[in-house]
């Protein structure tokens, strides 16, 4: 099993230090929270980690490999996987295209192949589609497969940014603010498919200013201010974490899980 390793991690713009110094580890295996206010650096932290910025300084390890210096497809392949706070679906395609869309990164066939059409090119696209059907069954989409992303309602298209992360056979899953933008009913079952992938062995780590959502769900959460870790622990750390209190969520996180 993988261990996610952020070691010292700064990432500047110019003058602005977008991270400084950030230091922690995700343990294989389980859910895993990442909190803070808004321009804290989370969203940035993911980018490092996912390989669409490369740190200044520090360095990300993931399962023996430093992926800090690596591309974003490159990570992808060792097992990296995430989502974005807006979602990116395709709309104009049918679910099962979209996930198959995710499935490239596990695909070897050449341009070449892909245009003659020649029989190993086939049996990937076969076995590429079989496997994007088994994960929209695996999210609760399996009866929408051949409708348009466009026609589903916004939790839905959660789900289906999900199932495309999924089909990169990923290690971790970086969940970048999931039920943002969700109704109640459609973050019961956003809470559900997280426990579903916990329950199959992903190491999940969540990006959510849902604090409820947040403690109810993970074991470990790492807390973030203006780009520095201000704090790092369970649930029960965190509630009664001074420095948390003051700086992001006030006197209400006590009563979170309420």
């Amino acid at each position: 099993m993988s261990t996610l390793s952020i070691d010292n991690v700064t990432l500047a713009f110019g003058g602005v230090k977008a991270l400084s110094q950030v230091s922690f580890e995700i343990t294989p295996g389980a859910i895993h929270g990442l909190i803070g206010p808004n321009g804290a650096g989370k969203t940035s932290l993911f980018n490092v980690v996912s390989g669409i910025y490369t740190p200044t300084s520090g360095s990300v390890r993931f399962d023996d490999h430093t992926i800090s210096d690596l591309r974003l497809d490159q990570i992808n392949r060792l097992g990296v996987a995430r989502t974005f706070q807006n979602i990116m679906v395709f709309p104009e395609l049918s679910l099962v295209a979209n996930v198959m869309i995710g499935r490239q990164s596990r695909t070897y066939a050449s341009v070449l192949q892909s245009i003659l059409r020649t029989r190993h090119e086939r049996s990937e696209r076969q076995l590429a589609h079989q496997r994007a059907l088994e994960l929209l069954s695996y999210v609760g989409l399996d009866a929408k497969a051949d409708e348009l992303a466009a026609n589903l309602p916004y939790g839905e298209q959660r789900q289906l940014d999900i199932a495309r992360a999924l089909a990169t056979d990923p290690k971790i899953l970086l969940l970048d603010e999931p039920a943002a933008g969700l109704n109640q009913q459609e973050r019961l079952s956003l809470r559900k498919l997280i426990l579903k992938l916990h329950d199959f062995g992903y190491t999940v780590v969540l990006i959510e200013h849902d604090i409820k959502l947040v403690m109810g769900l993970c074991s470990h959460i790492v807390v973030l201010e203006y780009g520095n870790k201000i704090a790092d622990g369970t649930p029960e750390d965190i509630q009664t974490d001074e420095r948390v209190i003051a700086a992001y969520l006030g006197t209400g996180l006590k009563n979170a899980e309420n």
